[in-house]
């Protein structure tokens, strides 16, 4: 199934027609109405007036996630504060959050592009959609909720967690589509073999997973333990959130939806393009967005990008391939996006322990495991345990409090943790992604 035949299936010249014509309209919105980027074009000696189609977009300057952080939490809007309908952000590595916001016009586009992923997936009007993603401020659960009333379906907002529940009312209520991480998605597998109803035995059909990295051996191991297709979808919360881009059943790369978000691949580290096919940093620009229009954001994620049409559906949107990797070191635990520098800003924060800490990122029962060591500072250290375990509860929460994620606090003697001459070692990730 299309959604929309008529976006997904455009010819390739028209596609670049309508880009040109977006991007010009895009850029003379947000020189009028985003101080921020009339100062950037400004700075790259560029008229708004002359961006006339999408070639010119290599003469616009890139925007960057410190450039929201920068103007937190309102600065780069391009619409009143009045017009806004909905508020999302995700924890900052200062404290501050990445703010992203949404008009009416947003929310329909957001429904638009994640109905069409839904398609992509398998799923129509008549499905079931059980919605495990975590509802709150994280962008990748309302995106699913908005696409399925778009495409008709039906969607419980079960959220993250209560296991059991989730797995009896899939069998209860004959779900045909989960929405969930891939890690969650073999938890429950595990857990519904434990307790006598097996996920095989559910009517689901396709499992539409992402906000974390997963590999193709994970997507067998997935695929084997639901009998189902376990379809990858990709997003980011600054850009709109998942519904960027969705592998359709072919599971040969990722749609790029690039009538309303435009595509760039840029080699890390420079400004300047990579060869056709070659991996780079995937770079977007938001060509409709009303409420916070992006032009070219560095993305921080690896991928290569495939522009020939799709062989098994005949789109004509590019295809990118998974994230191989990021041009940062962000780590991606249980659907967070977590910075080392976040966990560091908290153990600053705290008169009890050391600046010098180790993360160790592990999966245990197919969930992501975050422990933090860190060292206690010497004129406190005591060998009472009601004293450690206090201090062990205070970092636990105020890490907790920071990232809205859980983690395992070790406290351990001062010295003990490797001091480096170079760059210090900070995480061991042992996740076979």
């Amino acid at each position: 199934m299309i959604f929309n035949p008529t976006a997904e299936k455009m010819p390739v010249d028209q596609l670049a027609d309508l880009q040109g014509q977006r991007l010009a309209a895009l850029c003379k919105r947000v020189a009028e109405k985003v101080p921020f980027y009339r100062k950037a074009f400004a700075d790259a000696g560029v008229d708004p007036a002359s961006i006339r189609s999408i070639d010119d977009i290599t003469r616009l300057p890139f925007t960057v996630k410190n450039d929201l952080r920068d103007h937190y939490p309102f600065g780069l809007l391009a619409v009143p504060l009045g017009e806004v309908m909905e508020v999302h952000a995700s924890s900052g590595t200062t404290g501050k959050p990445t703010v992203v916001a949404y008009t009416r016009k947003d929310i329909e586009l957001w429904s638009e592009v994640m109905a069409r992923c839904l398609a992509l997936s398998g799923a129509t009007a008549d499905d079931f959609i059980q919605n495990a993603y975590g509802y709150g401020l994280f962008t990748g659960v309302l995106c699913v909720h908005y696409g399925g009333l778009k495409l008709g379906a039906t969607v419980l907002p079960i959220s993250a967690g209560q296991t059991a529940r989730q797995i009896q009312l899939m069998h209860d209520f004959g779900t045909t589509v989960i929405t969930c991480t891939p890690s969650y998605s073999l938890y429950l597998a595990e857990e519904s073999r434990r307790i006598g109803l097996d996920v095989r035995d559910s009517k689901i059909k396709v499992g539409i997973l992402g906000a974390e990295p997963w590999s193709q051996n994970m997507r067998k191991e997935i695929e084997e333990a639901w009998g189902i297709d376990a379809i990858d979808i990709y997003g980011l919360s600054e850009i709109i959130g998942p519904g960027v881009a969705n592998e359709c059943l072919g599971k040969c790369g990722l749609h790029v939806f690039t009538d309303v978000f435009y595509a760039e691949i840029i080699q890390p580290g420079s400004d300047d393009p990579v060869e056709p096919g070659e991996p780079g940093e995937l770079v977007i620009t938001t060509l409709t967005k009303e409420a916070l229009p992006l032009i070219r954001y560095r993305c921080g994620d690896i991928v290569t990008l495939d522009p020939t049409v799709c062989p098994h559906c005949g789109r004509t949107s590019p295809r990118m391939s998974k994230v191989r990797g990021r041009t940062d070191d962000m780590l991606i635990i249980r659907g967070v996006n977590v910075f080392p520098s976040q966990i560091e800003h908290v153990l600053m924060s705290l008169e009890e322990t050391e600046p010098h800490y180790l993360l160790v990122v592990d999966r245990e029962a197919h969930l992501d495991t975050l422990e933090v060591q860190v060292e206690v500072r010497e004129e406190i250290f005591t060998d009472e345990i009601k004293g450690l375990e206090a201090i062990q509860k205070k970092v636990a929460k105020a890490i907790a409090d920071t990232l809205g994620l859980s983690a395992r606090v070790k406290l351990v003697e001062p010295q003990t943790i490797e001091r480096s001459m170079g760059k210090a070692k900070r995480v061991i990730d042992n996740r076979k992604l």
